[in-house]
């Protein structure tokens, strides 16, 4: 099994698919590391040799912000607009969506289980 930036890679999956296991890496991000490193798109991480896994964690390091740094500076992004108590930060601290989704109905994500409002029934004539 590959550990590249404090993930384990599955091995019996091909390496365009295994690194999107690292947070901050996507299909298009890893797809050009392996055309970057000449890796085939067929490869699967268990043929990988040690020096190719080398050259994969090396050139991550160096190039991209993953795991740990990137989810810091996201989290640090967000308490900044919490900070600041613009409409964003707002939205972050009530627990509500931020981008600008209907409330009324759906939002159950962002708000939660729904919770029943006592007392109020329905009347019938």
């Amino acid at each position: 099994m590959a550990r590249i930036a404090g993930v384990n890679i599955p091995t019996n999956k091909r390496v365009t698919i295994g690194l999107r296991y690292i947070y901050g890496i996507g299909p298009s991000k890893a797809q050009s590391i392996c055309t970057q490193l000449g890796i085939p798109d067929e490869r699967r991480v268990n043929e990988l040799s040690d020096d190719e896994v080398l050259k994969i964690r090396e050139l991550i390091d160096r190039e991209y912000q993953v795991e740990g740094d990137l989810r810091r500076e996201v989290a640090m992004n967000i308490k900044r607009l919490m900070d600041l108590a613009c409409y964003r930060g707002l939205r972050h601290r009530r627990g509500l969506p931020v981008r600008g989704q209907r409330t009324h109905t759906n939002a159950r994500t962002r708000k939660g289980k729904a919770v029943a409002i006592a007392g109020k029934k329905k009347v019938t004539k």
